[in-house]
Formats: structure tokens, sequence, C-alpha cells
């Protein structure tokens, strides 16, 4: 398949892009700076643009086979509340998977992997009570942007999953990391989920579901969209 990774330089992309490349895809690492990027592969391309804009993604988007989505606020999170972020837009998780989703459409691109949060909609109760503070006190915006941005993912008519992994981390690689709706473990990796994005990309069985990802552990149990 030939796989568009959308914010591919930051953790989480890096690893899709890992991922996908290991899995015998041909794939597109679309960034401000995709030169960051270390990994090398004939079957890599890099294409440097912002999500924000129609155009660039409207470019990136055509041709291609499914769409995986990896943006976010790399910045510090206590600094972002404060002073609100230095060099991307509180609203990019949003505002761009709108761009992305609206290129899909007009190119019949079909298949959406978007990656989300553990702790929006309907997985908000399930917080531990320091996460619950942290994600009211500290990432309330970046938060509502992140459930914006799953609502427009849900109103896409498009065939797509949403990711949601708990506390992300940059230890070694899961395993086996788990899938379910009631995570054992707060923690699971970046190269874990980078992994799953890829296995995303692919299986048919996870359209149109919420995933929560987390460390290893023996169940798994998929959450439908409602």
């Amino acid at each position: 398949m030939k796989v568009l990774v959308i914010g591919s330089t930051g953790g989480s992309g890096r690893a899709a892009v890992d991922h996908l490349l290991s899995a015998g895809h041909d794939v597109t690492a679309f960034a401000r700076h995709p030169e960051r990027l270390e990994t090398r592969s004939p079957r890599l391309r890099l294409v440097s643009g912002n999500a924000l804009d129609p155009a660039d993604v409207e470019r990136a988007v055509e041709g291609h086979d499914a769409v995986v989505v990896t943006l976010g606020i790399t910045e510090n999170p206590l600094r972002v509340r404060i002073l609100g972020p230095a060099h991307t837009p509180i609203d990019i998780r949003s505002t761009g998977t709108r761009q992305v989703v609206a290129a899909m459409r007009r190119h019949s691109v079909r298949k959406l992997v978007v990656l989300s949060a553990f702790g929006v909609a309907e997985t908000r109760p399930r917080l531990d009570l320091v996460n619950k503070l942290f994600f009211r006190l500290v990432l309330k915006p970046q938060i509502a942007d992140t459930e914006r941005q799953e609502q427009a993912v849900r109103d896409s008519e498009l065939d797509w999953v949403l990711v949601r992994p708990v506390n992300l981390t940059d230890g070694p690689e899961d395993a086996m990391p788990a899938t379910s709706t009631t995570p054992e473990r707060r923690k699971v990796s970046r190269n874990s989920v980078g992994r799953f994005l890829a296995r995303a990309v692919e299986d048919s069985t996870l359209l149109g579901r919420h995933v929560t990802v987390s460390g290893p552990r023996e169940s798994s149990d998929l959450a439908r969209a409602r």
C-alpha cells in the first residue's frame, strides 16, 4: 500500500513510518521538516508541508491508499498552558485533520488512521485522579482540540480508526501492546503505538472503532464506535 503519514517527525509518527516500511509499504512522510527523520529507505518519500495549508495537504494526499495522522504539540505542556504553544497552533489536531479528511474525500482515499489520546470523550471517567487533575488543569485546551479532532473523524464518512494510547514513553517497544477499554497499565511506548498504527492500516476488523492502546496484557477488547 501507499501510506501517507501526516506529522511524521513526532515520536509516534517516526515509529509509524518505521513499522510501515518494515511491513513492506511505500511511505510518504509529511511534516514541516521531514528531513529530521533519521530513517532512509528507497520506499520512503519525504514531503515538506504544513498540515494547516489545504494546498499542501491536497498535494500530499493524492495517490495514496491510506493516511495516518499523528499530529500534536510536542512542547512542554505546562508552558503551553501558561504561555500558549510557541511553534504549533493549539488547534493543530482538529484543523489539520479536517484538512486531511477534505482532501481524502476529494481524491477518494478511504482509509484513515488517527492518533488520539486515552482520556477523551467516554474514556475520561476512566482516568485515575492524578491524570484527571492533570488533564483539567494543564491539558484542557489540547484535550478539547483532540475531542474536536475525533468528532471530525467520526463525521468523515471514511473508513477510520481512532487510536487512543495511554501515557506515552520513550522506552523499549512492548512485546504485545494491548487494545482494550480498561487498560491495566497506564503507560505504553511510542514504538509500540507506531507498530499498532501500522497494523491499523491493514486490519479491516478495526474500522469504525476507538481503540485504547496500553502496555501488554492477555485480553483484547476493542471499543466499537457509538
